[in-house]
C-alpha cells in the first residue's frame, strides 16, 4: 500500500459520496487513477461496504446499550447458535466474540427501556445457555465510527 493508497482509504472513510474529481484533488491522482484503486480495493476485500451511517434517533431508535453476554456452554455449535441468532437480529448493531469474563459483546439500540426488556425476554431470558448478562446505557455518543487509521508501508514511496 503505497501513500496514494493510504491517504484514499483515509479520505473515503470520511466520507464515500466524494467525487472521483474531489478525492483526486485530495490526494494528488487523476480522477482515473483514483477509480482504478477504489475498484482494486473492493474487489480484493479492503473496501468491505459502501454504506449510509443512519442517526439512530432520527428512526426513534434513541437508546444504545453495550451488553456483555457469558454463555453456560461454550461447544462450538451453541456459539454458533448464539452468533446466527445475533446476525439475523436488526436491533443488534455490532456483535464481538471475545476473550475475557463475558464471551459476546454486543451494542446493540432500542426505542425505549420497555423496547429493550422485550429483547432480553427473547434472547437472554429465553435461551437456556445464557449464563448471565450485564448491560450499560449508554449517556452519551462520545465518539462513533468504524474508521480504521491507515498508513503506507514503510517501503513504498
Amino acid at each position: 500500500m503505497d501513500a496514494f493508497d493510504a491517504n484514499l482509504l483515509n479520505l473515503i472513510q470520511q466520507n464515500n459520496r466524494l467525487t472521483t474529481e474531489q478525492m483526486s484533488e485530495a490526494i494528488g491522482l487523476s480522477p482515473t487513477a483514483c477509480q482504478r484503486r477504489l475498484k482494486k480495493f473492493r474487489e480484493n476485500g479492503t473496501i468491505a461496504a459502501d454504506i449510509s451511517v443512519i442517526s439512530p434517533e432520527s428512526v426513534g431508535r434513541r437508546m444504545t446499550m453495550i451488553v456483555q453476554v457469558s454463555l453456560e456452554r461454550e461447544q462450538p455449535e451453541h456459539l454458533d447458535k448464539f452468533k446466527e441468532s445475533m446476525l439475523a437480529t436488526q436491533e443488534v448493531m455490532q456483535c464481538y466474540y471475545v476473550t475475557g469474563s463475558s464471551d459476546f459483546i454486543l451494542i446493540l439500540t432500542a426505542k425505549d427501556m420497555q423496547d429493550y426488556d422485550n429483547f432480553t425476554r427473547r434472547f437472554f431470558f429465553d435461551n437456556p445457555n445464557i449464563q448471565h448478562f450485564n448491560t450499560s446505557v449508554v449517556m452519551d455518543h462520545v465518539k462513533v465510527g468504524l474508521s480504521i487509521p491507515i498508513e503506507a508501508d514503510k517501503d513504498s514511496k
